[in-house]
């Protein structure tokens, strides 16, 4: 056991066992509950319950959507060490992309059917308010039947400070310029310690997490993440996924939890991302412990297209969509794909033994 490894709370024997007979009962896991299972519980076991409830919540349904990734500026005031995609401004690579390029991108795909734009970038401090005001109305007047979801708690705590108004007006602003649902990035892990190390130029994760309560007050859903694989531990996770529960509880905005696996390339952290095993077993913990969380994706961009397939068979039930095109997990050398075809999505879904369902941005099935 190596200093990263927590100790599992003193238990009784066989004490995993009855943690997912408590499970399958219905009854809430404790967070020392989630160690045990995390650090302790046979791995066939945990995924076996973990299908159980995602069985029980959406039979074999494994959700896809028609999307495009928008990364509208790669020019990033701060230094996160797991990220290959930032640039500084002026340096060689930097891109920011004109509310015309934006749409000539969205015309390109001709008349696709599109029903998700989701739309990300660096914080960069040259755009001003109005500029995503001007692209969010411009991709509705673009993509009428697409769906917007765009900007992360981080992007909207960085307007909100250029601006110097509240995170609820940034919000306000944006919702009424058609923004529809906020992604889930910028969580990283919220443990401040190791947010220190890995992006101590980045908002807190409680204020993360205020921004998002704050959406769900305007009702504007969400999605939630955690970047794991890197240098975090079990307790680090488990406790990430305690405070995502107890905000759900609280607010119910959020729609899914998107585990993001480490990329290992072209960044200064140094780690070595996660394996197989870690992958599953996180997996199928979400899906026991976030009882409030109605989605658990296998995003397939940054696991891999086999392990997605793998994790739907341990608890996952959204198989994210096309992400044409996606750049920060492929920076950060991600194997995956860019993107994919609806034929291709479907396939993978079929193959992997579970019933294809397309969906909007806010997982409502569409047909």
């Amino acid at each position: 056991m190596n200093a990263m490894t927590p100790l599992i709370p003193a238990r009784v024997a066989g004490e995993p066992a009855v943690i997912l007979e408590k499970a399958r009962s219905g009854q809430r896991l404790t967070p020392d509950d989630a160690l045990v299972l995390a650090l302790a519980a046979p791995l066939h076991d945990l995924c076996a319950a973990a299908m159980e409830a995602r069985l029980a919540r959406h039979g074999k349904n494994a959700y896809y959507v028609h999307n495009v990734h928008i990364n509208f500026t790669n020019v990033c005031i701060n230094a996160c060490r797991f990220c290959a995609f930032s640039k500084v401004k002026g340096a060689a690579g930097a891109r920011t992309l004109s509310v015309d390029d934006i749409v000539a991108e969205l015309d390109a795909r001709g008349d696709a059917p599109i029903r998700e734009i989701h739309v990300v970038g660096g914080l960069n401090p040259d755009l001003p308010l109005s500029y995503y005001v001007d692209m969010l109305r411009a991709i509705s007047r673009a993509r009428p039947d697409a769906g917007i979801k765009a900007f992360t708690a981080v992007e909207v705590s960085h307007l909100a400070d250029t601006m110097g108004v509240s995170e609820f007006e940034i919000l306000s602003t944006l919702k009424d310029a058609g923004l529809m649902m906020l992604p889930g990035g910028g969580a990283e892990v919220f443990s401040p310690a190791l947010r220190e190390k890995l992006c101590p130029e980045k908002i807190s994760g409680e204020r993360w997490l205020q921004v998002h309560a704050t959406a769900h007050g305007m009702g504007l859903p969400t999605n939630a993440t955690m970047l794991f694989g890197h240098i975090e531990n079990w307790s680090d996770r488990v406790a990430h996924l305690s405070a995502l529960r107890d905000l759900q509880d609280l607010t119910g905005g959020f729609a899914c939890f998107i585990p993001l696996a480490y990329q290992p390339a072209n960044n200064k952290l140094g780690a070595k991302g996660p394996d197989g095993t870690t992958v599953l077993r996180l997996i199928a913990l979400s899906r026991l412990f976030l009882d409030n969380i109605p989605h658990l994706k296998a995003y397939w961009a940054m696991l891999g297209i086999k392990a997605a397939q793998m994790a739907l068979w341990a608890g996952a039930d959204d198989f994210d969509g096309t992400l044409v095109e996606e750049r920060i997990g492929h920076a950060a050398g991600a194997d995956s794909p860019k993107g994919m075809t609806l034929a291709q999505l479907r396939h993978a879904i079929t193959s992997a033994g579970m019933v294809p369902v397309e969906r909007t941005p806010d997982f409502q099935p569409i047909g």
